[in-house]
């Protein structure tokens, strides 16, 4: 799954809370938390994607927990609130009044067996991915930044495909974020407002492959107890993404191809046809051209599905992106309450240097581990694991041929800004020379308490006049140990 849930079990008895927790643990959801009735609404936050509620016996308290759900988890940026899963008594099926109904995203009955809890939650996923945000949130590009002349094309490309019907192969090397430009193409879609279903077809043993697409009838084979919908049902009426297309196998390449061409299918076990009305999306990483002449592709199935081709640009052919690569990437983890970090230009400069094999998901991992070892702290080039790092001198001076003119100019603007807040008034170098970062800092120093003194100590309205944001000035103050006149001991 693209991305895990957080998970709220509510339940007056503790076994079964245990039980419940056991079981998702199971089928790989970690981010699980427990409460009583009385404890529920103590736990219920904006962060909470699912709150699933043992309801049986508890009746009476069941209506103004609901309430309290959609209450505490609103979240006003996304726009949504949690989903809520039932668990009842099939023997005494839940009634609710009209303006309750909406509240229960599904209701499963007890004992919860672990197929139909499993794809309540696939499609809250689903749900939550597709219509997380609301219409006029839904900017184009989410999650797609740079601007460099590389990923401009791409966006180009999509602006020109959206809203068509053809068939995408998005190819690209692993990490560089072929996911992220599907989510967009169907945000930017005539269908955006159905399901967005992702299949990773590499991460599904092939056997298995067929039924995850297709789904299943009761008995189709050892272990389907019950039916199961298949990821095109799930996604009918909107999108279907097929990641990593390069390593399906070939008898369910030709069972793919069968669909694709009458846009019809079977369910495993079943003879029953079912219409198919949803928009393919597919990805590799791998040279598809090569496995065809290697017998591993089939070359039908290659042209059905490149109709339209995107290829995502690596990491090291875009390193202009890199500062405001990291900036988002901080900026997520701190709207997530994860944490922040800080890097210095020379830092950035050394990250520029690198040729990122694993992409922006290596960078992602890399931001992610610094905000854990330096929380809230500025991360200069010595500060950075050994492989990222190259000598401050290095880092200020040296720009690699490869890496365009945009890239100094991202990366220095930091440095830039002082002199500009100054009045572009730098002064003459001195013959004796100076000390740069002591000079930058005296000047950064200074710019701080002239806008704290102009907003009366207000940090807020400082940072507003400073351009940054207030977490930032916040440090820079601790760094220089700037007080305010009513913080002044």
């Amino acid at each position: 799954m693209a991305e895990s849930l957080s998970i709220l079990l509510i339940s007056q008895s503790p076994e079964q809370r245990n039980h419940l927790s056991a079981v998702l643990g199971f089928i790989d959801y970690s981010d699980i938390e427990q409460a009583d009735f009385e404890q529920a609404k103590e736990h219920l936050n904006p962060l909470s994607d699912v709150v699933i509620v043992d309801a049986t016996g508890e009746r009476g308290q069941l209506e103004a927990l609901l309430r309290a759900v959609k209450k505490s988890t609103w979240d006003d940026k996304l726009s949504r609130h949690a989903l809520t899963i039932i668990l009842n008594d099939h023997q005494k099926p839940l009634r609710f009044g009209k303006s309750h109904s909406d509240l229960v995203f599904a209701s499963l009955s007890y004992p919860v067996k672990y197929p139909q809890l499993s794809d309540a939650l696939d499609r809250a996923q689903m749900y939550r991915q597709s219509s997380g945000l609301s219409r006029k949130e839904q900017l184009p590009f989410r999650g797609m930044v740079g601007s460099s002349s590389s990923i401009s094309k791409v966006k180009k490309l999509m602006e020109q495909v959206a809203d068509s019907e053809a068939t995408v192969l998005i190819l690209g090397e692993s990490g560089t974020g072929k996911e992220v430009v599907a989510q967009n193409l169907h945000n930017l879609s005539n269908r955006r407002d159905k399901n967005f279903v992702p299949v990773n077809c590499g991460a599904i043993p092939s056997e298995l492959l067929e039924s995850e697409l297709f789904g299943h009838e009761k008995g189709a084979f050892t272990g389907a107890i019950t039916a199961r919908q298949g990821r095109f049902e799930m996604a009918e009426g909107g999108t279907l993404f097929l990641d990593e297309i390069g390593d399906m196998s070939l008898p369910m390449q030709v069972k793919l191809l069968r669909v694709l061409q009458e846009r019809t299918f079977e369910r495993v076990g079943s003879n029953k046809t079912i219409h198919a009305n949803v928009r393919i999306l597919a990805a590799t990483h791998r040279e598809l051209e090569n496995n065809i002449r290697d017998g591993k592709f089939r070359e039908d199935l290659f042209y059905r599905l490149n109709v339209f081709p995107i290829e995502i640009p690596p990491l090291r052919d875009r390193l202009e992106d890199i500062p405001l690569l990291v900036n988002e990437l901080i900026s997520r983890l701190e709207h997530q309450k994860r944490g922040s970090v800080r890097l210095t230009p020379a830092a950035i400069m050394s990250l520029c240097q690198y040729r990122w094999p694993g992409n922006v998901r290596e960078l992602a991992n890399l931001v992610e581990r610094l905000v854990i070892i330096y929380p809230y702290g500025v991360v200069d080039v010595d500060d950075l694991p050994d492989k990222f790092r190259i000598s401050k001198g290095e880092a200020r001076d040296l720009v690699k041929p490869a890496v365009d003119r945009a890239v100094t100019e991202n990366v220095m603007a930091e440095l830039a800004a002082f002199d500009v807040e100054s009045g572009g008034d730098v002064g003459a170098l001195p013959e004796e020379g100076l000390d740069l970062k002591e000079h930058l800092a005296d000047i950064e120093s200074s710019l701080i308490q002239q806008a704290l003194e102009r907003t009366d100590g207000v940090v807020a309205h400082g940072a507003k006049l400073l351009q940054i944001r207030r977490t930032t000035l916040v440090e820079k103050m601790r760094k220089y140990n700037i007080h305010r006149d009513n913080d002044a001991p």
